[in-house]
């Protein structure tokens, strides 16, 4: 029935040769290791081989912590100065445009996650944002980034990023690009 998973292997490399004369059998393979590498044991570990244990230098509790602490510092921001605030308020949001999900191809801006800019008269900045979950995977990494971008703006002497879920986030904090650019409408 299969005759073709018969067929006489050393008879075909022969024809070839004959027919080619340059086909030469390959060199058996030589294992690189006899052993696989040892896995490493964790609190994870059951015993079991799992597709996937996580390492135990992984802080799994950042997924549910609610709001991301900025290295244990408080922010510290004087009386709200209306001036710089107005000053700065458009070279924060341009660096803060480039700050993105990396999930989802649209600003951090666009997405409506920014709730308030605030500069002090000393050109301490606050920002106050939320995520799009108290889950998300990136609860440390986008409130980092856009701290350190903010702080670097020319002028501004320190920054802080306060997360705030209240207002909870919803799709039509969006703006129009977001919903557009994600398909939305």
């Amino acid at each position: 029935m299969f005759s073709f998973l018969k067929k006489d292997t050393a008879k075909d490399v022969k024809a070839l040769e004959d027919s080619r004369g340059d086909l030469k059998p390959a060199p058996p393979i030589t294992p690189i290791a006899d052993d696989p590498p040892p896995r490493p044991s964790s609190s994870w570990d059951t015993g079991s081989e799992s597709p996937f244990t996580p390492p135990p230098a992984w802080n799994l509790d950042a997924l549910t912590t609610p709001a991301p602490k900025q290295e244990g510092e408080t922010p510290q921001i004087g009386p709200v100065d209306s001036a710089l605030t107005a000053e700065f308020q458009q070279p924060i949001i341009d660096v803060i445009k480039t700050v993105f999900d990396p999930e989802i191809p649209v600003d951090i801006y666009e997405l409506g996650l920014i709730y308030e800019i605030l500069v002090d008269a000393e050109k301490r900045a606050l920002i106050k944002m939320t995520l799009t979950s108290p889950a998300c995977p990136s609860a440390q990494q986008i409130p980092q980034e856009v701290r350190y971008k903010v702080k670097a703006i020319p002028g501004i002497t320190e920054a802080w990023v306060e997360i705030v879920w209240e207002p909870p986030w919803t799709k039509d904090r969006m703006s129009d690009v977001a919903k557009l650019t994600l398909g939305m409408f």
